[in-house]
């Protein structure tokens, strides 16, 4: 299978499968059975461009062969394909569990289809290179999130995604304005171009005021302290599937966003923006953990506790360490899958008991053990408990922080970690143990078939924390290696300038402005002059481009058009033997 093809799967996927429910829309069974078999297919494909990336390194496509910056790139390193797998697993554990838990009506007004659009934006947001295209999936995820929220039409459902729309479009709104910004400074939206042209922007402090506005769209859609107000008033409105999916995926998509520019686009003031994050990180960990402790409703406990677990993942990133972006990134695939199992367990419970309500709950150790059983796992690690996966992850942000003397950070990681596990005890005391809350003769109650099939995705994430906790090697070396590539961008912007090298050998293609070759040029030049100054110069246009040996610039027929209107005339070659212009 081809490179280009293989890195568009995840999207093309989920989108035959939604056109397929909407096909299928009076036959709910059918619609179940085409989004499992989707999210089979799009964890399949991930796996397919691991180990492609293992073999051949970061990979890139355009879409619809037009050349940078007019064609949607697609790039695939190790951090893209590590949230893809991730995300398929979670998409399809979903899938089996609202078999039974997504009633009919549901179904019939569109709960598939939304899904699988939902997954589209997930997924474009992982893979595409360019900004505009991020706000893009973004707005893809928004619309569909916004209709999973309201189907059911409840008061509480309407009040959680009128909470939920308002601020993701505030956080659209910063955005896009940052977006544009950008692109008026330097010509490009192209990630890896923008990484070398923003350096060469001679104004570091407009710089700096557009990763403000970067950081706080982000910050909103990760839900950021102050910013995370939305999240627990809007994620324990749907049913258990849809929240187990939302806890597990949306506010990682704004980590990784945050991830991906901090790293790629805005560290020229390093000690301003990552300060900011890493006291963001701090007071998230703690308004989130102290919010957990005071509520008593099983999902709006783990509601807050997604915040709170938010602040490990921006402090490996705001630490700004190899090692402390590889604690952040094991933090993020280990937290994906706890929380989202939790989210599971939670509306198990509630099918058994009627309700969400911790004094609801009492007694279910009693009558239903293995519910029990499988909720300790996810909770234990999502506490830190030792060896779960959790502690790994925290170990590895512990040892990073340490390492850069931020030891405020640590002791505050450290203390939430023993307030999340004294509300992970509430819940259990609470929930499962006889005479927590309740009455136990109203704890009875039968596990009918819909509800054993519920525990088959609950059960396969637990054993995935179990094996992410034994067999911690492989996720580590992952872990590594996007840290790495996050930390070290160049093999990141050379793998698509190269790309974007070869498409342009490969020869003009007309009818783009009337002139062919030209269409080129500007990407080609805002590249060429941050990259690879220090030589002696091709042409003297107003602020100058300048080459350095080994470089080819040819396959322009129109020539090459850089700043200030200046026309290079073809051909052009430079080599090692060859330093200047003919």
């Amino acid at each position: 299978m081809s490179a280009h093809l293989l890195i568009i799967l995840p999207l093309i996927i989920p989108f035959v499968a939604a056109v397929a429910a909407l096909l299928f829309a009076r036959w709910p069974t059918v619609q179940k059975g085409i989004n499992i078999v989707s999210m089979g297919g799009i964890l399949a494909a991930s796996l397919g461009l691991l180990s492609r990336i293992t073999e051949q390194g970061i990979q890139v496509t355009t879409i619809g062969d037009w050349p940078v910056p007019f064609g949607i790139v697609f790039v695939v390193d190790h951090l893209s394909v590590v949230m893809l797998i991730v995300s398929a697993i979670i998409g399809l554990a979903v899938a089996v569990y609202a078999v039974p838990d997504v009633d009919d009506a549901r179904v019939r007004f569109g709960f598939y289809p939304f899904f699988n659009l939902l997954m589209i934006g997930i997924n474009g947001a992982f893979l595409t290179g360019d900004l505009f295209n991020l706000y893009v999936w973004f707005e893809v995820m928004l619309i569909s999130s916004f209709v999973l929220i309201v189907l059911g039409n409840t008061d509480e459902q309407l009040a959680g995604a009128v909470k939920y729309v308002v601020i993701n479009l505030v956080s659209s709104l910063l955005f896009l304005s940052g977006v544009g910004l950008v692109y008026g400074m330097t010509g490009t939206l192209n990630m890896a171009e923008l990484s070398l042209a923003l350096s060469e922007v001679g104004q570091p402090g407009l710089v700096t005021v557009v990763a403000m506005l970067f950081l706080i769209s982000f910050g909103i859609k990760a839900a950021l302290f102050p910013l995370f107000f939305w999240l627990p008033a809007s994620y324990h409105t749907p049913p258990a599937s849809v929240s187990a999916f939302f806890a597990g995926l949306l506010t990682k998509v704004g980590v990784y966003a945050l991830f991906r520019v901090f790293t790629l686009l805005f560290t020229q003031d390093v000690g301003y923006t990552h300060t900011l994050l890493l006291w963001g990180a701090g007071l998230t960990m703690v308004t989130g953990v102290l919010g957990a402790a005071v509520q008593n409703d099983f999902r709006r406990v783990l509601s807050f506790h997604i915040v709170s677990q938010i602040g490990y993942m921006i402090m490996g990133l705001a630490l700004y360490t190899p090692l402390a972006i590889l604690g952040g990134v094991f933090y993020i695939v280990h937290h994906i899958i706890v929380k989202a199992n939790l989210f599971l367990v939670s509306g198990v419970a509630k099918r058994l008991r009627g309700s969400f309500s911790l004094k609801s709950l009492d007694g279910l150790y009693a009558y239903h053990p293995w519910l029990a059983a499988l909720f300790i796992i996810p909770a234990f690690s999502l506490a830190g408990f030792p060896p779960l996966s959790g502690f790994w992850a925290k170990l590895i942000l512990t040892i990073a922080g340490i390492e850069t003397g931020a030891y405020w950070i640590v002791a505050v990681a450290v203390a939430v970690g023993l307030f999340t596990m004294f509300s992970m005890t509430k819940i259990w005391v609470k929930a499962f143990l006889p005479g927590g809350g309740g009455d136990l003769a109203d704890a009875v109650s039968s596990m009918g078939l819909g509800t054993r099939v519920m525990y088959v995705p609950i059960a396969g994430l637990a054993a995935l924390t179990i094996m992410i906790s034994v067999f911690a090697g492989p996720v580590y070396d992952l872990a590594e290696r996007s840290a790495d590539e996050l930390y070290n961008s160049s093999e990141y912007v050379e793998a698509v300038l190269n790309h974007e090298k070869s498409a342009a050998d490969a020869g003009p293609r007309p009818g783009v402005d009337g002139r062919t070759g030209r269409v080129h040029a500007r990407s080609l030049c805002a590249r060429l002059r941050p990259r690879l100054r220090g030589a002696s110069a091709v042409a003297a246009p107003t602020r100058g481009v300048q080459l350095r040996p080994a470089q080819l610039v040819q396959g322009f027929p129109g020539g090459l058009l850089c700043e200030g209107g200046y026309l290079l005339e073809p051909p052009v070659r430079l080599g090692a033997d060859h330093p200047g212009p003919p």
